[in-house]
């Protein structure tokens, strides 16, 4: 049995406070129309809002640089990709600390994903970041 090609989509998303919202209900959207089980849905929602608030928070990306969302489907795999204009840093996840209120997004991703990384975007110009959830078919 050949296994199903990937079908993706893509969206640019306005970098701002609104963007993680906007990007939440773009996937919600598209994961209903392709009928994804409900509890992948949430966990590729959550990866999505943590990658999506970095890329606001930490891209220092130029002024008027908005955000990238790829949404790629594969026989038994969705892999969710936000790509800013930023410079390419090396990300990890980190521990933060008890009282920390923020730092815990990479640490999320990477618990509830199963792979994650990042690359250079294609044109030089800043990095995508992306996670897999694996699909229940």
């Amino acid at each position: 049995m050949a296994e199903n090609p990937a079908v993706q989509v893509f969206w640019i998303v306005p970098r701002g406070p609104r963007a993680p919202g906007r990007a939440r209900m773009l996937l919600r959207a598209q994961l209903g129309a392709w009928k994804v089980d409900a509890g992948v849905a949430g966990t590729a929602e959550l990866v999505l809002s943590e990658l999506v608030t970095n890329a606001v928070r930490h891209a220092r990306a130029p002024h008027g640089r908005d955000i990238g969302v790829r949404l790629v489907r594969r026989s038994g795999t969705l892999r969710v990709e936000v790509a800013d204009a930023g410079p390419p840093v090396e990300l990890a996840a980190r521990e933060a600390a008890e009282g920390d209120e923020r730092g815990r997004g990479l640490a999320i991703v990477e618990a509830l994903a199963s792979r994650w990384g990042y690359r250079p975007r294609a044109h030089g110009i800043g990095k995508a970041v992306w996670a897999e959830v694996g699909l229940r078919e």
